[in-house]
């Protein structure tokens, strides 16, 4: 994951910020598969779905293991928000 602030070029939505998701959120466009915001900034989006939520707790850190898993995947802001939108359950 970024460390610091990079700009991305997305095919949809031009320049943006970038964002971090599993690749499961990447992939899946079809039956939402929850959604775990993993950072408390703002400025900082990541988020997973609840299969990596529940590899991570096993795991008990962001291990290698946790990493292949995960197949984290960069994607601007606005991909973010919508693929949030897509997958969050929680409302």
């Amino acid at each position: 994951m970024p460390a610091e602030k990079t700009i991305i070029n997305c095919e949809l939505h031009g320049k943006s910020d970038t964002a971090a998701i599993c690749g499961h959120l990447m992939k899946n466009h079809g039956l939402p598969l929850g959604f775990i915001e993993n950072s408390s900034d703002p400025e900082d989006l990541q988020g997973w779905c609840y299969a990596c939520e529940h590899m991570y707790l096993q795991e008990n850190d962001k291990t290698e293991k946790f990493g292949k898993f995960c197949d984290y995947a960069i994607v601007c802001t606005k991909c973010y928000r919508e693929i949030k939108a897509h997958h969050d359950t929680s409302a």
